[in-house]
């Protein structure tokens, strides 16, 4: 192989650092500071949720789903109903990882039973989400900055028709269908959230912990879709041989 066909790791590094720091051109200051606290915030969602996960393996909390869910609901009214200030921030952060940590322990059963048959679908979910998210994400910051705005109304009919269509799916032809559906929908709510928090905090909105659930909901319903979808192609695979 001639040394100008080989892939150069310092190229790469140096175009993903390209790729971010253009952005300096592209959006405001404030915008961007606002961004990097959401991001921040977002990523202590994440490990908050994985240690939610660990917790519903460790103390079996199989049984208590429901309750969860019914918290994880208490939980968003609670922020949602919170007005954003100084005095409220911290209070509104523990109900955000609150939250996190919830959806991460209704999240870990289905993490388990997938992962219990084949650990390598979980690491490779999770990769390919932080791929597509990240990728989503850099597309609607790149793009003109109400590009993806009109796709509010649009996102949200595809996903009422989408669940309306699960009900009567009785075929694994329909099943599947659901399953892309339902990953391209979540695709589309991370080019529009991404533009819409980017919007808002041109409007004078500050509220970084509501921006954060937003992107935190995309991302988890992003890593949900790719698990199942990897598991059944998993077990296609093993059908065929």
């Amino acid at each position: 192989m001639s040394s100008s066909s080989r892939v150069d790791p310092t190229n790469i590094l140096r175009n993903v650092e390209n790729i971010f720091s253009s952005l300096n051109n592209r959006l405001e200051k404030d915008v961007r500071d606002h961004l990097k606290t959401v991001y921040s915030t977002l990523t202590i969602c994440l490990v908050t949720a994985m240690f939610g996960a660990f917790l519903n393996h460790y103390f079996a909390l199989y049984n208590w789903a429901f309750l969860m869910a019914i918290g994880q609901f208490g939980l968003m009214f609670a922020l949602a109903t919170t007005p954003f200030s100084r005095e409220t921030e911290r209070k509104r952060l523990g109900y955000l990882l609150g939250f996190a940590a919830l959806v991460g322990a209704n999240t870990g059963p289905l993490v388990e039973v997938i992962g219990a048959d084949d650990p390598s679908i979980v690491f490779n979910a999770y990769l390919i989400t932080l791929i597509v998210f990240g990728s989503f994400t850099l597309s609607a910051l790149y793009a003109e900055s109400t590009k993806f705005l009109h796709l509010g109304g649009f996102l949200g009919s595809a996903l009422l028709c989408l669940l309306l269509t699960s009900f009567f799916a009785r075929s694994q032809f329909m099943y599947t269908a659901i399953l892309w559906g339902g990953l391209a929908i979540n695709c589309g709510f991370v080019l529009y959230d991404t533009q819409l928090i980017a919007e808002r905090k041109r409007r004078g909105d500050n509220d970084y912990v509501w921006h954060t659930i937003e992107l935190f909901i995309d991302f988890v319903n992003l890593f949900r879709y790719i698990l199942i979808l990897l598991k059944e192609k998993s077990e296609n695979n093993r059908r065929r041989n």
